[in-house]
């Protein structure tokens, strides 16, 4: 993947060594190592530059990033991809329920990575997989991946610092009290098993979620929850702890009479454009199999 950024120097951070400048945008030493392994990956009006060397007033920064290799042990297959919007920088998916984000032993071909591999090898472009927010095989929704190193630093510490806004849909049975609040429940995994989590208050780590009942339809509810964490399953553990499981979900409520899957969907994503600053707000409507459990009849 290749990508040019200019950077136009103004007085102010005239005097700056280029790596301090860039710094600043949002590189990272890891950055600064790779670039440093990329043909005349820094100029400055025109001149390959030395990364510690000054900027002046007036100066044009140009940054050159040439990934020209892709993620190792991610076969491309043509898969369909719902893509919801692409620029430089980012892609942003609408995943499907049942696609893995990435390959393992059991879904070595039908992950999104692999889909998304065969998308940018089919335009003759290398791609390394970054996806920002994981999401699980069966639940479907929104999901933005990094198209370059520089974009996949500055997610992941937006991710950190807790700047990406997720808003998730669930489906649970009954009438859901209260209606509104807020789950504050550490989750660790739970003994005997790789695979499931459990509320753990003496040893979890920090989990919380904020949840509000939609509408109720059908004898379910449909809950809107934004995330604080992102701790494995941590919705669908917080609603178990609330009393009120997902339905579908195999792992910790197998009630499989209207969905065979967890009915869990990444409604919302809302998070500045890493590289222009931009506001980005993405939503996915509820899909068919999540609708179908509150009018049965559609």
């Amino acid at each position: 993947m290749e990508r040019i950024l200019t950077y136009n120097i103004a007085e102010p951070d005239s005097g700056l060594r280029i790596e301090q400048y860039l710094k600043r945008h949002g590189y990272s030493k890891q950055n600064f190592t790779d670039l440093k392994k990329m043909h005349e990956s820094i100029l400055v009006n025109g001149e390959w530059f030395y990364l510690k060397q000054k900027l002046n007033t007036g100066d044009v920064l140009t940054v050159h990033i040439q990934e020209m290799e892709s993620s190792e042990h991610i076969p491309p297959v043509q898969l369909p991809l719902d893509i919801v919007y692409e620029d430089e920088d980012i892609i942003v998916i609408n995943k499907a329920a049942g696609m893995p984000i990435h390959p393992s032993m059991n879904n070595y071909t039908n992950s999104l990575a692999n889909g998304l591999a065969w998308y940018f090898q089919s335009q003759g472009k290398a791609f390394i997989f970054r996806c920002t927010n994981r999401l699980d095989r069966d639940t479907s929704g929104l999901t933005v991946i990094a198209k370059h190193m520089l974009s996949s630093n500055i997610l992941s510490g937006m991710a950190v610092r807790k700047e990406i806004r997720r808003e998730y849909l669930a489906i649970v049975r009954g009438h859901v009290n209260p209606p509104s609040g807020t789950i504050d429940a550490p989750l660790s995994r739970k003994p005997g098993s790789i695979i499931e989590r459990t509320v753990d208050f003496e040893h979890g780590e920090a989990a919380v979620t904020h949840y509000r009942i939609i509408e109720e339809k059908n004898g379910h509810s449909l809950v809107s929850l934004i995330l604080e964490t992102g701790r494995t399953h941590q919705i669908r553990i917080h609603m178990k702890y609330l009393g009120f499981p997902l339905v579908g979900d195999y792992l910790y409520n197998p009630d499989m009479e209207y969905i065979q899957r967890q009915a869990l969907h990444s409604h919302r994503l809302t998070f500045r454009h890493p590289i222009t600053g931009e506001t980005m707000d993405f939503t996915a409507p509820l899909p068919d199999d999540m609708q179908k459990i509150l009018s049965p009849l559609l």
